[in-house]
């Protein structure tokens, strides 16, 4: 298990604790089997508002993606300054479902992504709370191919 409970999160309530790591939950539309992320209450396919949680997974396959190379303005900022930012990845992610998910990524050398490539959910830091203590938020980063490791 990792430790996911025991972490600071942004957006805590997105995920699950797995064998493996973070899990991404977020729901099924019960009446046309649409999937969602983050959890919705109405069915923009069929205007369903019977849902049941599921898990989406922590594995995908990268759809788009960018560089954010300017600091954010809030509330999508992470407490970083002009001075300490560091550009980052940001992209949408398909998961085996089929929903995309929006989200940062580890890496933001463009040499190094590819549309298509394998994807997996992990945890980054993303400034702190209130307290002063490290916060963290979800991202995705390139599945390393047997034998990278």
């Amino acid at each position: 298990m990792s430790d996911l409970m025991q972490t600071n999160l942004a957006g805590g309530h997105l995920l699950r604790d797995g064998a493996q790591g973070p899990i991404l939950l977020g729901s099924r539309c019960r009446q046309c089997g649409e999937y969602y992320f983050p959890i919705a209450a109405n069915c923009t396919r069929c205007s369903g508002t019977d849902f049941e949680s599921c898990e989406i997974g922590r594995q995908g396959r990268l759809w788009s993606w960018t560089i954010q190379g300017f600091l954010p303005k809030a509330p999508y900022n992470s407490g970083e300054s002009e001075v300490d930012f560091q550009p980052y990845g940001v992209g949408y992610v398909e998961m085996p479902c089929g929903v995309k998910v929006e989200s940062r990524l580890t890496v933001a050398d463009p040499q190094q992504m590819q549309i298509g490539m394998p994807m997996e959910l992990t945890l980054v830091r993303y400034g702190r709370n209130v307290a002063g203590e490290p916060l963290h938020t979800f991202a995705f980063a390139p599945l390393a191919a047997e034998g990278d490791e």
